[in-house]
């Protein structure tokens, strides 16, 4: 059955509460990712386990989350996306409580998986279910509601973390979702209309679906490893040259399938592939910049561990307000203006960054942080919604799955490499010291050179955006090649 119009059917009341379900279940994921990292010291103790064990609670959720998403999106495809988002929902939800009531680590792992399997059709499936939601008129304001939940959700996960730990104990981090969940789903169950489904016949690419997860899940583990021992490390060498073959191998699979996982020709779409690239570099720099900034606010400022917590959720909390605003805008202007203002406020504020020394006080922190959101904000729901406007309906899913991979790749990447930059010149400076014992001004150094660098990385964002803006004429306007209405 086909649903050509089945936001048509809905009235402005109904699309706002599927907004609310759809926003709720993404929101719990997002919250979910923040919220463990400030509870690990906590973990290590309660659970009378190393820090490396512990770190596997973060690692197995991320895992499964990123390795999975293009299968789980195919899914969502071929069978409608609403059941899957709910199936995802109540994998949360449970893995979420029986989270809370693990009696060891490894319990609690296990159940993290299971947190990690509802997670990838959430993160995956909530942009495509809002786009055929609304109308295209609509979208770009709708997804930049959902882009600002995704980025209060990373902003209060360690306020809200560090808040439930004090008060009620590690547990109540898990089973707070459980509320969330529930609510959730009896919104999504009640008014998400049925999904469009594709006409013929089609068939899921199995073992695309296993390169896949052997490709993203070696690569993630890799770039892990990598970033903990060295990149010449036996096993970060095999994890990273397995990813290497088997990503040839999806391809290579990808582009003799009649219905394969990943359509390779939608890359051709030079408004998808350019969108999803600077969304990718954008994540990059973000992960890198939640990475080495603690390090400058605690042992260069020295502020206490609440105060850090605080600064760094600047980016994060102006950004969430910012993006409803600029999707909005974006329905009116079309999104290639809007995408590169934020992107030069954001080369601008990483370059403001990379001036800070240990003169540095809370206002010459606070203004260029919120620059940075303020740029990322403004970037995200424009380029967002280019991607879900760049593909046709039946392949919505897939379209939302990889602007979820191009995120998680990104941050794993970001992390490694703008990590990497500020380990090396600051044991270059501190003449070989670990970063952990460097002085200030080593630390200093390498702060501001990962700056420096994440400045390029977005420069490079920003020509290929003004490059495409010469290969789509004018009047095409936006994505005309597959627009949706």
């Amino acid at each position: 059955m086909s649903h050509t119009h089945s936001h048509a059917s809905l009235t402005e009341a109904q699309r706002l509460w599927v907004l609310l379900g759809v926003g709720l279940g993404i929101f719990m994921s997002t919250l979910d990712v923040g919220i463990i990292n400030v509870a690990l010291p906590t973990l290590v103790k309660s659970l009378n386990t190393t820090f490396p064990t512990a770190q596997w609670a973060v690692l197995s959720y991320s895992l499964i989350s990123s390795s999975l998403v293009l299968g789980a999106t195919r899914l969502g495809d071929i069978h409608g996306k609403k059941p899957l988002y709910l199936t995802g929902l109540a994998l949360f939800t449970t893995g979420s409580l029986l989270c809370g009531l693990a009696p060891g680590i490894s319990w609690l792992i296990a159940f993290r998986v299971l947190q990690g399997f509802g997670a990838v059709f959430i993160s995956g499936l909530g942009f495509a279910i809002i786009t055929e939601v609304f109308p295209s008129s609509e979208r770009g304001r709708a997804v930049g509601i959902i882009g600002g939940v995704v980025s209060l959700g990373v902003a209060l996960g360690p306020s809200i973390g560090g808040l439930l730990l004090a008060g009620v104990g590690w547990r109540s981090i898990f089973l707070v979702n459980v509320p969330l969940g529930l609510i959730a789903s009896f919104l999504v169950l009640r008014l998400v209309p049925p999904s469009f489904k594709s006409a013929t016949p089609q068939r899921f690419d199995l073992i695309g679906a296993g390169l896949a997860l052997v490709t993203l899940s070696s690569f993630a583990l890799g770039m892990t490893e990598g970033q903990r021992q060295s990149f010449s490390s036996a096993i970060a060498v095999k994890l990273l040259v397995t990813a290497a073959i088997a990503l040839i191998g999806f391809l290579i699979l990808e582009s003799l399938l009649s219905q394969p996982l990943l359509e390779l020709k939608l890359f051709r779409n030079l408004q998808l592939s350019v969108s999803l690239w600077c969304n990718w570099l954008v994540f990059m720099v973000l992960a890198g910049l939640l990475l080495v900034s603690p390090f400058f606010l605690e042992q260069v400022m020295r502020y206490p561990l609440v105060k850090v917590g605080l600064l760094l959720a600047i980016p994060s909390v102006v950004s969430g307000f910012i993006s409803p605003l600029s999707g909005a805008l974006s329905d009116q202007l079309g999104f290639r203006v809007i995408g590169l203002v934020g992107l030069i406020i954001m080369i601008g504020s990483c370059l403001a960054i990379s001036t800070l020394t240990a003169q540095t006080t809370d206002w010459d922190y606070g203004w260029r942080y919120g620059m940075f959101g303020l740029g990322l904000g403004i970037f995200r729901s424009p380029n967002d919604s280019s991607v879900m406007g760049a593909v046709p309906r039946e392949r919505l899913s897939i379209a939302s799955g990889l602007l979820s991979l191009s995120r998680t790749s990104g941050v794993t990447v970001g992390a490694s490499i703008l990590g990497a930059i500020f380990g090396a010149v600051s044991a270059h400076v501190a003449r070989g010291v670990d970063v952990s014992a460097a002085p200030v001004e080593a630390v200093i150094a390498g702060f501001q050179a990962s700056f420096q660098v994440a400045a390029l990385i977005l420069s490079s964002a920003l020509i290929a955006l003004v490059l495409k803006f010469h290969q789509l004429k004018p009047d095409m306007g936006i994505g005309r090649t597959f627009w949706i209405d």
